[in-house]
């Protein structure tokens, strides 16, 4: 990509005048008054419908496992016509608890296609935390694989709405074990209840409203049980016309250049993050439906073997969280293996060390690197960053897009919405403030929750963050993990990013543990690189050449494991920092 041809506003203006695709609105969502997509597909049974135009081409990659995009659709269709016999209606809850797997993306079309709400579930969660999405969602319908299943199965009888459990085997060549039969809830396999596909099959006819609900995805649960976001169909297509700007506007600025695809190449995404996450399932997988683009899934992420992957399937987009990225390039056998297939390489869900830019571009010559910044509640993007604005402004997740609105809300701010009389300007930090058609309407069945974080259509999202003059969204930390040490408030994500830029460093987070006398200590958890044996005063003479003396870490512990992080790549910081009081390496305090 070159220099710009056209400003940010000008390229924007462009896109968004009258006639054009992404032309904005005013319109009435839930009793307000936003900015929307006007060109926006009504209901995802549109994308569905959308995606025949691409019948020929592969859609799901698992393994050995092909299907394409009509033997998807057909399959998909059919499921939705077995679950309306079954009795589903329109506003019923069909969960899923599946690891990544081609009958993943199947059931969550049938079902949504039906009109009934899907409930992704963490595969990753215990039986306790998926009986509580289960119940609490009053889900009707379940779609599991095995080992989900037989996490479940013992408690059936505490669901009293569950009627029906589907299941797969992640193993195509031998049917899934149901396990011990018993009590009133069906339990059957997934190519029995599924059946004959007709070759023609098309989804039920159903009504599907915009601001119908769609799905209920549910938050990482860090504190407390987790909470259900509600999102509708408008707040997920709001994400896909969000992402499909991006692109555009990205390609009107600064040229197509070498991160697009010719075109007779599909383009190809190798999926690294599970479908039950608002990245996996809107960011990716939603987007590549609609866009015709290939998914491929791996049975566990392993560097070497998706460098493989990559070669073998001419893999033209990777993502993930950051920490992928940086395994990948890592991989000593990186340069034996022909990724010269990779244009696009975005991540999000997690702090990305500034120098990760230069690393990927010099990884991926004929690639470009980005990020992005979004949640649950926004039902994926929000801001997006990449090309020469990413190379540029590093330790940005970029402008919001058009149909968001964002702003920043001091510390004891009592207001619902945002004022005219707050502060503004590139050095104004405080909380992110989010309006917009893609801002979900609340928590199920939380009204107490709903409350305290949407105000008159506001999210408060808890992040710290500043915005510069050209509309640049910087997330300077997390609320809770800021560390108040001494009366000064050190925000651990910028402390992480210089100590990121060590060379020894392959991960890190930075924790406030408890002192007598600062009220906090910042503790430093340090990954070094494969080989590498450094001392910790090395790390904190780094750090004290790039930052003030009170945000250099008191202690550095050093880890010989991977960092402790969810699905969506986060780091688990509560575990880290009860972790602490059984250090796995050696450690120093100041």
């Amino acid at each position: 990509m070159s220099e710009a041809r056209l400003s940010l506003d000008e390229a924007t203006a462009q896109l968004t005048a009258p006639g054009q695709m992404f032309e904005t609105e005013r319109a009435m969502v839930n009793g307000m008054t936003l900015t929307v997509w006007k060109n926006a597909p009504a209901n995802l049974r549109q994308i569905l419908d959308l995606s025949l135009n691409h019948a020929a081409r592969d859609f799901l990659v698992y393994e050995d496992r092909r299907h394409t995009f009509e033997e998807h659709y057909r399959v998909a269709a059919t499921l939705a016509t077995r679950l309306v016999e079954l009795g589903v209606h329109k506003g019923d809850r069909i969960a899923i608890a599946s690891r990544n797997l081609p009958e993943w993306v199947m059931a969550f079309w049938g079902s949504v296609v039906t009109g009934a709400v899907v409930v992704p579930l963490n595969a990753w969660w215990s039986t306790d935390e998926l009986i509580y999405g289960l119940s609490d969602s009053g889900t009707t319908v379940l779609f599991v694989d095995e080992e989900r299943l037989e996490r479940v199965q013992p408690r059936l009888a505490e669901l009293a709405n569950l009627s029906t459990i589907v299941v797969w085997s992640d193993d195509a060549n031998r049917p899934a074990q149901l396990g011990e039969l018993r009590g009133r809830v069906r339990v059957v396999r997934f190519g029995d209840f599924l059946g004959e596909v007709d070759p023609l099959a098309t989804p039920p006819k159903v009504v599907l409203e915009p601001d119908d609900d769609a799905t209920i995805l549910y938050t990482s649960g860090t504190t407390g049980h987790p909470k259900g976001a509600v999102g509708s169909h408008r707040n997920v297509l709001t994400n896909l016309m969000n992402l499909f700007f991006a692109a555009q506007r990205s390609a009107l600025r600064f040229g197509a250049g070498d991160d697009a695809p010719a075109p007779d190449v599909q383009s190809s995404g190798l999926l690294n993050i599970p479908f039950f996450h608002a990245t996996g399932c809107h960011a990716f997988m939603i987007p590549a439906t609609a866009a015709g683009n290939k998914i491929v899934m791996m049975h566990h992420f392993d560097a070497k073997r998706a460098l493989k992957v990559i070669e073998t399937e001419r893999i033209t987009g990777i993502g993930g969280v950051p920490t992928i990225a940086m395994q990948i390039i890592d991989d000593p056998d990186f340069s034996t293996f022909d990724t010269s297939s990779v244009k696009n390489i975005s991540y999000g869900g997690a702090p990305a060390p500034p120098d990760l830019v230069k690393r990927l571009r010099s990884a991926f010559p004929g690639g470009q690197p980005g990020n992005g910044y979004g949640l649950t509640e926004t039902s994926a993007g929000v801001c997006g960053n990449s090309g020469p604005d990413y190379v540029a402004k590093p330790n940005s997740c970029g402008p919001a897009y058009p149909v968001n609105e964002v702003a920043i809300v001091p510390e004891g701010f009592a207001g619902d919405e945002p004022s005219d009389e707050l502060p503004r300007g590139p050095d104004v930090v405080g909380e992110l403030w989010i309006k917009g058609p893609n801002v979900v309407r609340g928590y199920w069945n939380n009204s107490e929750a709903t409350a305290e974080a949407f105000t008159k259509g506001w999210l408060h999202t808890g992040d710290i963050a500043r915005i510069d003059n050209e509309g640049f969204v910087f997330i300077v930390d997390r609320a809770k993990d800021m560390i108040i040490r001494g009366g000064e408030n050190v925000y651990s994500v910028i402390v992480e990013g210089a100590i990121f830029e060590h060379p020894d460093v392959a991960d890190c987070a930075v924790v406030g543990v408890a002192h007598p006398t600062l009220g906090e200590e910042v503790v430093a958890v340090v990954v070094l690189r494969p080989g590498r044996v450094i001392e910790a005063e090395e790390i904190s003479r780094h750090v004290a050449a790039r930052l003030a003396k009170f945000e250099v870490p008191t202690t550095i512990v050093f880890r010989s494991k991977e960092l402790p992080r969810n699905p969506q790549g986060k780091v688990l910081k509560r575990e880290l920092r009860d972790s602490l009081f059984e250090r796995t390496g050696p450690a120093t305090r100041r």
